[in-house]
């Protein structure tokens, strides 16, 4: 199931290769990782992008847990470029990255990288995140799926005021669109919001 994000993608789009760190911001589970890794990295691709020139970076995934330094993550980034042209590198959860702002900051001196990353933690869902960069961040805040979003994702043959009902009811966060029961998307959202408080589900 692909659920488009066109506002988000040209708002990516629109600030390509601009000398800044694309910075994509959002509460969690709102579709930060899919909107870079996949979405945007599709597009890239299907734009005539060099699939290996598309350098992805997960610092959630515990293989990559030695790309969590510094030192080895430039050095991951330096060794898959293998030729002059133009680079781009989407890393997911950079607040895992110890020295961000350093590492961020080498990569934008090279001007082969165009960079993306997101990140979750309270520090980036402040705006304290652009100032970090001293103007060399851009950031992209994004939200849950609007109501058309939502639709976009659902079976073409489901009643809009049935799929309205449980927007208003549940939300849009993107993980709802693969859940078959009620009760399976409550309790996803009372997870969510014991360890966030940003949801509040009553019972029926």
């Amino acid at each position: 199931m692909i659920v488009e994000r066109p506002i988000y993608i040209q708002q990516l789009l629109d600030r390509q290769r601009n000398g800044m760190v694309k910075i994509v911001t959002g509460m969690r589970r709102s579709g930060k990782s899919y909107l870079l890794f996949t979405l945007l990295r599709k597009h890239l691709i299907d734009s005539g992008v060099n699939e290996a020139h598309i350098i992805s970076i997960d610092l959630e995934n515990i293989y990559n847990e030695r790309l969590r330094e510094p030192l080895a993550i430039l050095d991951h980034i330096k060794q898959q470029m293998i030729d002059g042209d133009d680079y781009y590198v989407l890393i997911d959860e950079i607040q895992l990255l110890s020295r961000f702002e350093e590492v961020l900051n080498t990569l934008l001196k090279n001007p082969q990288l165009d960079v993306y990353v997101t990140g979750s933690n309270a520090r980036f869902l402040s705006k304290d995140v652009i100032t970090t960069f001293r103007g060399r961040g851009d950031e992209v805040r994004v939200h849950p799926l609007s109501f058309a979003e939502f639709m976009s994702g659902r079976p073409s043959e489901q009643f809009m005021e049935v799929s309205l009902n449980e927007y208003m009811l549940m939300g849009g966060l993107p993980q709802l669109l693969s859940m078959n029961t009620e009760r399976q998307k409550k309790d996803y959202l009372r997870m969510l919001s014991a360890n966030t408080k940003l949801i509040d589900i009553k019972e029926s």
